[in-house]
Parts: C-alpha cells; sequence; structure tokens
C-alpha cells in the first residue's frame, strides 16, 4: 500500500523511468539469480525464486469493512521508521513520535507498537524518549556517502532480530506527521494474481508503505543489494539520484512479484499538494518558500521559508511563524503542526527529554 506524491514539475514523484529500466531489470534478473549475500558477515542468503506466486494486501473499503480494529490484533501495523543519531534526523523523530502519540489511541485507528530503527550502530540520548532498536550501518565506504543505503540493511537486521508481535508494517520516515488515526489499508482480502514480466513494477518508493511482515522478511535482503547494485552502477545512480533506494524498493518488490495498491489519500506533500483534504500523513520533504503575496517562489528564500534542510545542525525554534495570506492550507497546517509539537515535547532545544 503505498501512494504517488506530486513533485516540483507536477508529476508523480515516484514515477518510474521505464525508459532506463528494461537494461537495467534485465541485469538485475542476472544478479539476483546468482547466489549473493547481504554485506560481509550476515548469514541471510538473499537469492530468491523470481516470479513467485505473489501474496498483497488488497486496500480497499469492502476489505475494511470486515475488520474489528479494536479486537483484532491481525489488523494491528507497527511503524517503523530508520534513523541516524545526527540532530536533522533526531528532531525530525520527536515531531513523529510526538503526533504517533497522539493519533494511535483514537477511533479507527489500527496503529500497533513504534520503532525507530537507528543504524548508527550505537544508543543515542533519544532511547529513552522514542522505542528505539540500534542495528549496524551498512560497512565503511559500502554506502559510497549515500547514507540513505542503510536504510535497507537496518530493515533487515530489525526484521531479523526483533521481537514484532504486528503481523503488518508501516515503513515510515521521520519527516512524517500523522494527520488522523490511520486504520489499516492493507488489512483484509488477501488476492493473488497471475504472474506478469518484471517489468510490472509499481510507481512506488518505499514509505509510506504497508506491508504483511512476511513479504517485507522476502523483501528486505533483495532491497538491499539491488540498492547496492543500482548505487555501483554511474549510469543508474546518476540517473535516479537521491531517490535511488526509493525505486530499489520498486525494483526488489516487482522481483518478488509483490504488488502495490495506491492509495491518493495517503499522504501528501507541501507546497505541491494545497489541500489536506481526507489525508492520513504529510510529508514535509520539500521546501516551503514563499513572498508577502503569498506566491511560491521554490528553491529562492523570499519573505517567508520552512525547509527542514535549514535546521541540519539542530531543532527549528519553537513558535515558528506562520506563512503569509494566501499560501496554501497544507503549508499552514504543518507548520502549526511542528508548532504544536515543539511546544509540548520536553527539553525540545537540547534535543533530549532531560
Amino acid at each position: 500500500m503505498s501512494m504517488r506524491g506530486r513533485g516540483p514539475c507536477g508529476s508523480c514523484m515516484y514515477i518510474l523511468h521505464t525508459c532506463t529500466f528494461p537494461d537495467m531489470v534485465v541485469d538485475l534478473i542476472s544478479f539476483h539469480q546468482s547466489t549473493q549475500r547481504v554485506p560481509t558477515g550476515h548469514s541471510t542468503n538473499i537469492q530468491c525464486k523470481l516470479f513467485k506466486p505473489p501474496r498483497f494486501p488488497e486496500a480497499v473499503d469492502k476489505a475494511r469493512s470486515k475488520v474489528k480494529r479494536s479486537e483484532d490484533l491481525n489488523s494491528k501495523f507497527h511503524v517503523a521508521l530508520t534513523a541516524t543519531d545526527a540532530p536533522y534526523s533526531q528532531w525530525q523523530c520527536r515531531i513523529m513520535y510526538y503526533w504517533y502519540k497522539k493519533v494511535k489511541d483514537m477511533p479507527g485507528s489500527d496503529m500497533g507498537k513504534f520503532t525507530r530503527v537507528l543504524h548508527s550502530g550505537s544508543p543515542d540520548k533519544l532511547m529513552e524518549e522514542i522505542p528505539t532498536f540500534v542495528v549496524d550501518p551498512l560497512p565503511e565506504g559500502l554506502d559510497r556517502g549515500y547514507v540513505v543505503l542503510n536504510r535497507p540493511w537496518a530493515f533487515v537486521q530489525w526484521l531479523e532480530k526483533a521481537t514484532i508481535e504486528e503481523e503488518y508494517i508501516l515503513m515510515a520516515e521521520p519527516d512524517h506527521i500523522f494527520l488522523k488515526p490511520l486504520p489499516n489499508l492493507a488489512h483484509g482480502e488477501i488476492l493473488s494474481k497471475e504472474n506478469g514480466p518484471v517489468t510490472d513494477i509499481d510507481p512506488i518508493g518505499n514509505s509510506p508503505v504497508i506491508i504483511e511482515k512476511s513479504l517485507l522478511e522476502e523483501i528486505a535482503p533483495t532491497w538491499v543489494n539491488v540498492s547496492l547494485r543500482m548505487k555501483e552502477d554511474p549510469e543508474t545512480d546518476k540517473a535516479f539520484g537521491w531517490v535511488l533506494e526509493m525505486y530499489a524498493y520498486a525494483v526488489a518488490s516487482a522481483l518478488h512479484g509483490v504488488r502495490h495498491i495506491l492509495r491518493k489519500d495517503f499522504m501528501l506533500q507541501p507546497p505541491w499538494d494545497y489541500e489536506v483534504g481526507k489525508n492520513y500523513i504529510i510529508h514535509y520533504t520539500y521546501g516551503c518558500d514563499y513572498n508577502l503575496k503569498g506566491e511560491l517562489t521554490y528553491g529562492k528564500k523570499s519573505d517567508w521559508r520552512f525547509d527542514k534542510r535549514s535546521y541540519l545542525d539542530g531543532p527549528p525554534p519553537r513558535n515558528l511563524s506562520l506563512p503569509p495570506p494566501g499560501v496554501p492550507e497544507s503549508v499552514v497546517r504543518l507548520v502549526k503542526l511542528v508548532n504544536e509539537a515543539t511546544a509540548n515535547i520536553p527539553g525540545w532545544d537540547t534535543l533530549t527529554s532531560e
């Protein structure tokens, strides 16, 4: 279960560049069929059978009506995000966890437990504040300066070593904020479909995605190796850039025959999505720049700005100024959500609840 988000060009954020996929996918099939292993020291064999009869969750309204959410543990999903111990990651995780706690137990929620999968290799000062599972980063140099490559490797370790009660997992990110209680949109009938060609790749990234734990356990090791293989190839690395591991998840899923149901109401992304509507998650990956007339000046600092990258070394201050009149509702709502969280999180300025 995932959704497509709009980017600066107005097109879908996760649209696959199909013109570059066939050659790459053929190469990945050969790679996938060979005997390979995840990074040194890990025993998980990632050799998989291509086109295994897929099982994928159907996220449709008719299935939701069959679920007794408050009584059915099987409908619960575990909220998991990957993170580093950098201040930039920490303050986003604190906001995300604040809103998770706020909506988790509201009516209509299927949200289970929460885990910050910390891939820095050692505990940090948020261990007592946020439920955290520490895993190792990739071996030095293997990420080639692209820290996000640690994300699939972190999931492999967490899935193998942690005790996870829920049968479903929501793969989320630190810069996600829950707007309202999230039901398990993927719970319901389990369907299968005839196997198609591996080029049937869903136009998705890996987050937000609600997926059966057993399926993610199968996909994750392949996701690691596809990510590394794509990063190693200069042309592929250049073509996919900072979203490479997102596309790698789509390829890995296709290699396992897993298909996703897309939900337009799953997530919105300011400033490109104007209205909050019935969306469940707000994703603030893009900078929001506006002049006093309420006109967007994307990428060019003007009279008002909120961009998470302005706070790489520490958290944003409390009580951020609201945007000028005429700015889309989604941007105004985002700033208000951030302000509420920072006003109520103890020790906000010091990144510690003590």
